[in-house]
């Protein structure tokens, strides 16, 4: 049987997260950089233990005013202590609600940035081994954080995306562009089931690329993210995919 993961970025102040929660499988809570703060570190954790769901960090950029989502030039030291620190902190507030992290996401900028760029790629790879050598890093299929966590013996899981389009190279398509989304709830899930069956995502040129998939993420902050969750949850079940969580 064909089985998936379905992750969501939440603990963002989007407001869908109690409803979100039991429609996914791997929570990415943001860490108090790009959003949140201990509070909501702590009530997204509670409900992640209330519906079994498995929580990661997901750590970006300290710019709140652009949700971490616009790049910058930064070093492997940079890149390091950032992912470091912020890992660490919800760990501590995990540890302390009897549960552990289970996986590490980058965010916005830092995760397209790590991506592309080897050594930054190898730098959050070794910040995370080095929080704790058990962490999962979810990266995107086919890109440089995938390669780095093959090299340095972190575990990985291969990403890929509902609502966005990718380029022949197997990118994601900038959201400068007017194409980055898929709007269309229907278009999505046929991308979606595509990748999972196939392991084939069209490109924005028409080209199929070859796409591994081990966990789908659902945008918290996308345009009705309930609805869309509650749909590719109920067409997969369908399909005869199992939704379960990466690695349980």
């Amino acid at each position: 049987m064909l089985r998936v993961d379905l992750n969501c970025d939440l603990g963002e102040g989007a407001g869908h997260d109690a409803a979100l929660m039991p429609l996914i499988t791997s929570a990415n809570i943001a860490c108090g950089a790009h959003a949140g703060d201990e509070a909501t570190m702590r009530a997204t954790v509670a409900l992640a233990q209330r519906h079994g769901v498995a929580i990661g960090a997901h750590p970006g950029f300290a710019d709140r005013e652009n949700f971490g989502r616009r790049e910058r030039s930064v070093s492997p030291s940079e890149v390091h202590q950032l992912v470091y620190e912020q890992v660490r902190q919800l760990q501590l507030i995990v540890r302390g609600a009897g549960a552990r992290v289970s996986h590490v996401k980058l965010h916005g900028a830092l995760y397209n940035l790590a991506a592309r760029e080897p050594r930054l790629a190898q730098a959050a790879v070794e910040a995370i081994y080095e929080v704790d050598p058990r962490l999962v890093m979810f990266g995107l299929a086919g890109s440089q954080l995938i390669a780095a966590g093959d090299a340095c013996g972190v575990a990985v899981a291969s990403e890929v995306f509902a609502d966005r389009t990718y380029q022949a190279d197997g990118s994601l398509t900038p959201r400068s562009r007017p194409d980055a989304l898929i709007t269309d709830p229907s278009g999505a899930v046929v991308q979606v089931l595509r990748m999972v069956r196939e392991g084939k995502v069209r490109a924005t040129d028409g080209t199929d690329v070859a796409i591994s998939t081990d966990t789908i993420c659902l945008h918290g902050d996308g345009a009705q993210p309930v609805e869309f969750a509650r749909r590719l949850r109920q067409e997969l079940t369908t399909a005869g995919i199992e939704i379960k969580a990466f690695g349980a």
